[in-house]
């Protein structure tokens, strides 16, 4: 029961936090938002056999939950996306990505 509050607590609470701390109260609505679009990313868990194992840890199994997928999420959060003329939220859709990532390993790892 815990574990299932933390992990999903990380998943839909955590997030709201960033987009406060991250871009503010004018801010924090939109990226809250986006950050939540984000966790379609579990999308890829309609790939597996059987498609829900509570016993398989998804970093690392999953495609879009790889390694190599990780370490693009970790670097696209520091893409300097405004001043590239691209829209803030980038960054809220790295975040998330990146904040789901960790949440799914710590969900694995310590539980």
């Amino acid at each position: 029961m815990l574990q299932t509050l933390v992990h999903y607590g990380c998943h839909l609470i955590v997030p709201l936090l960033w987009g406060r701390i991250l871009w503010g109260r004018h801010r924090m609505r939109t990226a809250y938002i986006v950050m939540l679009l984000t966790m379609l990313v579990d999308l890829d868990h309609l790939l597996a056999t059987p498609i829900f194992d509570p016993n398989r840890m998804s970093i690392g199994f999953h495609p879009l939950h790889t390694y190599p997928m990780i370490a693009l999420y970790v670097v696209a959060c520091f893409v300097p996306y405004e001043r590239l003329g691209l829209a803030w939220w980038w960054r809220a859709v790295a975040v998330g990505l990146s904040w789901h990532m960790l949440t799914d390993w710590q969900d694995g790892m310590l539980w």
